[in-house]
């Protein structure tokens, strides 16, 4: 059975860390530093994210970030996400990761090495009215767009795929994750699940959300990404349950619907939900980031490991 899964499981791990075999010397680093870290095992932000719905999660949050005009630009003028979108895909991983299993020191190094890259990533767009507008990637309202994306993305995968309940609920998770919005510079992160729908649909209350021709040619390019063909069968439905968990505003300014034969809709959840535990049963059911960090907290003498 290894050797009939270990083409998959490398090709699996290139695209998630860059390395076909072998463990990433960031993951293991994790084991490094001095103190517990922002979270710990029996946390919100380990629930959600040691799950294989942040798989599908990362899916949805690309789709939500693509409709601020802002982001979109950023990305699009910056970013060598055509070229290389899996080292994208990587780097955005390693940074999540060390901020939900590195010590505080750790966390905070990544974060300001983002915050660093992010001061080039200024530039101009203009919106569906030919008004053009500034955007720098470290703006406070940018940023706390970004944050909310990715939060709420882990938060309705995990709700959708994930095992067991959160530890403290939604709120607890949303509440947590603050922290890592934060060390961005994002000013005042809600700490509900409840705000923070109220501060995603206030962007588009204030008319900031758009679908223009470049987002219809971003969400083609998330529908397609260039996959190794051994992925290629599985992330349709990865990317079809991605959609069925947006908003329905959000769905309709994308211009995306969940599958369906003409008038009759198609399951999206489970398929993508077998997929997922497919992709797990490859990886394995836990991040190996999180044996890392418990190795840490073993040295550093943490009694509930």
């Amino acid at each position: 059975m290894a050797a009939l899964t270990e083409p998959l499981r490398a090709r699996l791990q290139y695209t998630f860390n860059g390395q076909y075999t072998g463990t990433p010397q960031w993951i293991t680093d994790l084991e490094k530093g001095d103190d517990e870290g922002f979270f710990l095992p029996g946390s919100a932000v380990w629930a959600v994210h040691g799950a294989m719905s942040t798989i599908a999660a990362g899916v949805r949050a690309l789709l939500v970030q693509a409709l601020h005009p802002g982001a979109l630009a950023g990305v699009h003028d910056h970013s060598r996400f055509r070229e290389d979108p899996l080292g994208r895909l990587a780097g955005t991983i390693r940074w999540i990761y060390t901020v939900t299993y590195g010590s505080r020191d750790a966390a905070t190094q990544a974060s300001n090495w983002v915050s660093r890259l992010h001061t080039r990533v200024v530039g101009q767009y203009d919106d569906r009215h030919g008004v053009r507008h500034d955007y720098a990637a470290n703006d406070p309202e940018l940023l706390s767009w970004v944050h909310m994306a990715f939060a709420d993305s882990f938060l309705a995968a995990f709700q959708e795929w994930g095992s067991g309940e959160i530890p403290g609920g939604p709120d607890a998770y949303v509440r947590e994750w603050a922290v890592a919005g934060e060390l961005m510079g994002v000013p005042n992160p809600p700490r509900t699940a409840a705000e923070m729908q109220s501060q995603l649909m206030d962007f588009d209350r204030r008319g900031i959300l758009e679908r223009t021709d470049r987002t219809a040619d971003v969400v083609r390019f998330i529908r397609r990404p260039p996959l190794f063909p051994v992925l290629r069968l599985g992330y349709p439905l990865l990317f079809n349950g991605a959609v069925a968990t947006l908003q329905p505003r959000f769905r309709e300014l994308l211009d995306l619907r969940p599958p369906h034969v003409g008038p009759v809709p198609l399951p999206a959840s489970g398929p993508a939900g077998a997929t997922l535990r497919g992709i797990g049963a490859v990886l394995g059911p836990r991040p190996v980031a999180e044996s890392h960090a418990r190795a840490r907290l073993e040295r550093l003498g943490w009694a509930s490991v």
